[in-house]
């Protein structure tokens, strides 16, 4: 971490302000050699403290913005900084970092001023995931998830598991070094006391976060029935827009539309499908095959019914289809004489008036979210600290079902325990894992 990197730090485009970072020893040098403020110099100069002047893009070109310096380690990096606002235009930001490096300071890989921040201290490898989660929420519970975690719960509860840790094995290291005053089977007793407590919490994290897939990618919804029942005027209302063609021909939704909406901090893919019915119509019988595969891998079904018809055959198999599958069964066209006979878990809906639209969203929540999420609470939507959580299960498992461990075994195995905690943090983790987990950051992160 010699070098001294540079790089734009805010996404390509026009706009106002394109800022220009730059992190490492030389960062204010390389910054004083090309921007000039009245008498600033390196003795003078304030951290934190915004100063206006010109940038010197060559001997006749010169670009009015302001510079601002973070002295080691009060910075993000832990390094010297030196930021420049200048106006937003992609050419200009990219001639500015040309001039940097020009003056001294190479291009920043992807990731590289996170992974300077971790490798000095400044943040977990916890918190430098939940920066990427931040920066990819799509969601106001993937958000809060992330927020979580860089707040700094996570590796506080990590830390303080891996301190109870390290005072078993100092304790086991004294009853292996002195077994003559050290009653092995109370001390095994004990320690496998204190590891149930450590379980338990691991068990906390990973029941809380078993919303997490839903929270990340969102709920897969699958719109069925037969042809004419109204699904596209369904999909219309829970979106807010007109998005799939409505009309009174039968066959009119050919393939499988997708989009999304966001209730209560969740995500909901819904797939509006080709209607399900007998046809000779090679195009449309693609369509339904494709209606019938997202029946299969949806995590809710929204079954539609005519409610001012009788069940037809086709209505009958494609109930069939759907058998023990979760679902809901919408009773559409309310606004007209209902026909149709009662179902299990319908919902009455007029999808022409919006009526019960946003009953049928809070009911899919309810169905595939069986607990309400609390956002406030620990829930982690990183595959990679779930499955570390789950590897660490597995091992208090291997030691609680051994019930004659030895104690050299026992130490061993809690040893193993901390270590497999520690990937969480980063701070037992190996480089090949860091580099890649940094990798995925974004240029100028």
């Amino acid at each position: 971490m010699k070098n001294t990197i540079v790089s734009i730090s805010t996404p390509l485009g026009k706009g106002a302000v394109a800022i220009v970072r730059l992190s490492g020893p030389e960062s204010l040098s390389v910054a004083l050699k090309l921007f000039h403020c009245k008498k600033l110099n390196e003795k003078n100069i304030t951290p934190r403290f915004m100063y206006f002047g010109e940038f010197s893009l060559s001997d006749n070109a010169k670009e009015q913005c302001l510079m601002v310096y973070f002295k080691a380690p009060f910075s993000y990096t832990g390094e010297d900084i030196v930021e420049f606002q200048v106006h937003g235009g992609v050419l200009l930001a990219q001639k500015i970092v040309e001039s940097c490096i020009k003056a001294g300071a190479r291009m920043a890989e992807p990731g590289e001023y996170s992974k300077r921040a971790f490798l000095n201290g400044k943040i977990t490898l916890d918190k430098a995931e939940a920066i990427i989660g931040e920066i990819n929420a799509e969601t106001e519970g993937e958000l809060n998830s992330s927020l979580q975690v860089t707040n700094g719960r996570l590796s506080q509860i990590i830390s303080n598991e891996q301190e109870k840790l390290t005072t078993m094995l100092a304790e086991m290291e004294v009853g292996m070094d002195y077994p003559d005053e050290t009653e092995e089977l109370g001390l095994k007793l004990d320690i496998k006391n204190r590891l149930s407590n450590i379980e338990k919490e691991i068990d906390e994290i990973i029941d809380q976060s078993k919303s997490a897939t839903y929270l990340k990618n969102g709920i897969n919804v699958a719109l069925v029935g037969k042809t004419n029942v109204g699904k596209s005027s369904v999909m219309n209302a829970l979106l807010g827009q007109n998005r799939a063609i409505v009309t009174n021909i039968q066959g009119t939704t050919r393939d499988s539309i997708s989009e999304s909406f966001v209730y209560g901090g969740v995500k909901i893919n819904i797939i509006d499908t080709a209607g399900i019915r007998e046809t000779e119509d090679v195009v449309e019988n693609i369509g339904i095959e494709k209606s019938k595969q997202n029946l299969k891998t949806a995590d809710i079904v929204l079954f539609v019914l005519d409610g001012s018809e009788k069940e037809t055959a086709e209505d009958k198999q494609i109930e069939k289809l759907i058998g023990d599958k979760l679902h809901i069964t919408l009773i559409n066209k309310t606004d007209k004489k209902r026909v149709v006979e009662k179902k299990e878990n319908e919902i009455e809906i007029s999808a022409l008036e919006n009526k019960n639209i946003n009953k049928i969203k809070q009911t899919i929540l309810d169905l595939v979210i069986a607990e309400k999420v609390d956002f406030n609470s620990l829930v982690l939507t990183n595959e990679r600290q779930l499955s570390i959580l789950n590897e660490s299960k597995s091992i208090l498992k291997e030691i609680f079902d051994n019930q004659n461990i030895s104690l050299d075994i026992l130490t061993m195995l809690v040893k193993k325990l901390w270590l497999t905690l520690g990937k969480i943090t980063g701070n037992t983790e190996n480089e090949d894992i860091i580099n890649l987990i940094f990798s995925k950051f974004c240029l100028g992160k």
